[in-house]
């Protein structure tokens, strides 16, 4: 399934594979002025080919190499000749989506990617009418990227900025790498969000800024209790309750331990140095 939105100069394709009925997990791409940001998942790429074959399309950006960012990578590169850009670490990625395992729930949402053919992304990537800065956010990825337009103040955020709040987390989450990004993208002129959900948001340095926040006092909470003796388990059940849905339709993948584990772990040194 895809959903074509036209927002302004921004047309954006919001894709989700239909299962029984019932659709799970939107991805978006967004093509501006020839640029295509993201590819959404190999399930949707021969609608995503079809709604872009009357556009222009002169080059791809990925955010990151997850395989609901880079699933029409192959099609459209293969049929319409296209070059794309990523994060360096993302680019083995590209040329072997097997490199990154796939649980069942990710295989069954999105599928495997085919190989793609990617190039190391500038410090700016430029189209005819405007100039996107290139911000390494890693957090959600160590490969995570956002487009800045200052002049217009949009920005393209991939899963930087994921709204709601956090109950749940894979193993490898990054949450003190996601508080530095967050805190990076909050000092931004903004007028627009452009995520990698397909939820655009106006104004969005305030609702960047709460996310950050509640991060940051789940983060304080985790350690006071860490250091009153609870355990893990303890601490989870105290913030988080019950699982989630998400643990479940993830096989455990996702769960409320890995999230605190991930607030116990501490800042890496690179976070630490502020780099």
């Amino acid at each position: 399934m895809l959903e074509v939105e036209e927002h302004n100069t921004v047309v954006k394709f919001r894709a989700a594979r239909v299962i029984m009925g019932r659709v799970f997990y939107h991805t978006a791409a967004y093509w501006v002025d020839g640029l295509l940001v993201d590819t959404g998942c190999a399930f949707t790429a021969p609608e995503l080919l079809k709604a872009v074959a009357s556009f222009p399309v002169d080059q791809i950006v990925n955010t990151h190499s997850h395989e609901d960012h880079i699933g029409g990578n192959a099609l459209l590169q293969q049929v319409r000749g296209v070059p794309i850009l990523a994060h360096p670490l993302a680019l083995p990625i590209l040329a072997n989506p097997r490199l990154q395992y796939l649980q069942l729930y990710r295989r069954l949402f999105w599928g495997w990617p085919r190989p793609s053919r990617g190039k190391p992304v500038d410090e700016w990537v430029k189209t005819a009418r405007y100039r996107f800065q290139v911000i390494h956010t890693p957090g959600h990825s160590a490969d995570h990227i956002c487009l800045y337009e200052p002049q217009r103040g949009w920005l393209f955020s991939g899963d930087a900025y994921i709204g709601g709040q956090d109950r749940a987390a894979r193993a490898d989450y990054d949450v003190y790498a996601i508080i530095a990004s967050l805190k990076k993208l909050s000092a931004l002129r903004l007028t627009w969000l452009f995520p990698g959900s397909g939820t655009i948001r106006a104004n969005p340095v305030a609702d960047i800024q709460r996310k950050m926040a509640r991060l940051e006092e789940m983060r304080a909470a985790v350690r006071r209790l860490h250091d009153m003796g609870l355990s893990v388990r303890a601490i989870t059940k105290r913030l988080l309750g019950r699982e989630t849905r998400i643990t479940y339709l993830t096989l455990w993948h996702f769960n409320g331990g890995h999230l605190i584990r991930a607030y116990l772990r501490g800042p890496s040194a690179t976070e630490s140095r502020g780099e």
